[in-house]
């Protein structure tokens, strides 16, 4: 009996010790793999175009995963050598601080969440276990920890100065990547407006209403109403203009894109989607939402996945 006691509480041992410290590695590696096609010819003409280019990538959620953004990876989605590599000036972080299980593109409910064992296995801080706030906050300072131990290479943008600053150094010929903090969904404000302006303090500039579910702000393309703009939205993007902060409408059910452009009046951008004339889908944006971003001055960032170009 002792020895098999003993074998049980190895064995419990075992399980709790890789839990906080291989999973999470594990499953990033499994999620997010890199596929590597065929090598593909470029042409002079196409690579001096894109040497040439300010490229701006508008959405990658590096920082839900355990890795340092300095160090060159085989998977996931950025790091440092290969913003580089791909001569990208700016990298917008989301940070992802809850998803349904059963994710999926069409009905989810805010009642479950993924990242809360993520969160654990990745030894966040007890107090962002159970806080969708103190996730984001999390996240946003291991950027700042990963761009002060790039030497320069990496720089937390929060100013348009700081922004012209860095692509005037990019001019000069300084290999320097702008980050800039972005919300995805606005669920981490945890139906507080205050909540805001901590978001703001920490970093985030660029304010994503929702994400793959209805929360206070509004409803989700892939969420169970699919509703508009909620009384404590309007009070949101009214508190938003203040700052100066960007609205993003990616992952915005249809009536709140027009909630949206009623109650604001700066360019809006739509970070990451589709767009429906070329690929159906519940996030892909039609002709009519497309000229309302234009229209405002403001930006689509078209994605290469399945779901935004079929």
């Amino acid at each position: 009996m002792r020895r098999l006691l003993a074998v049980v509480g190895f064995l419990l041992a075992v399980a709790v010790v890789g839990f906080f410290t291989v999973l999470a590695g594990a499953v990033d590696r499994r999620l997010n793999t890199v596929i590597n096609g065929p090598p593909h010819q470029v042409s002079t003409a196409a690579a001096a175009v894109h040497r040439a280019a300010t490229v701006v990538d508008l959405h990658a959620d590096a920082l839900l995963w355990p890795r340092d953004l300095n160090d060159r990876h085989k998977h996931g989605h950025v790091d440092l050598p290969r913003l580089r590599d791909g001569n990208v000036a700016v990298q917008v972080f989301s940070v992802v601080t809850k998803t349904p299980r059963g994710i999926n593109y069409e009905r989810n409910d805010a009642t479950t969440d993924n990242v809360t064992l993520l969160a654990m296995a990745e030894r966040y801080p007890l107090r962002a276990w159970t806080s969708l706030r103190e996730r984001a906050q999390w996240q946003a300072q291991r950027l700042h920890v990963m761009a002060d131990a790039s030497h320069g290479g990496l720089r937390v943008v929060t100013t348009s100065g700081e922004l012209h600053s860095l692509l005037q150094a990019r001019a000069r010929g300084e290999r320097v990547v702008a980050g800039i903090l972005a919300t995805e969904g606005l669920h981490p404000l945890e139906g507080k407006l205050a909540n805001l302006d901590t978001l703001y303090a920490a970093g985030f500039r660029i304010f994503g209403l929702t994400h793959f579910f209805d929360n206070e702000i509004g409803g989700s393309a892939h969420g169970i109403a699919k509703g508009g703009l909620t009384p404590f939205g309007v009070s949101v993007l009214e508190r938003i203009e203040r700052l100066g902060g960007i609205v993003d409408l990616a992952h915005a059910s249809p009536q709140l894109v027009v909630d949206a452009f009623a109650h604001t009046t700066r360019p809006i951008i739509v970070s990451h989607a589709g767009v429906q004339a070329t690929c159906k889908g519940p996030r892909n944006l039609t002709d009519e939402q497309l000229h309302l971003v234009g229209g405002r001055g403001g930006r689509v960032g078209s994605g290469y996945w399945d779901g935004a170009i079929c």
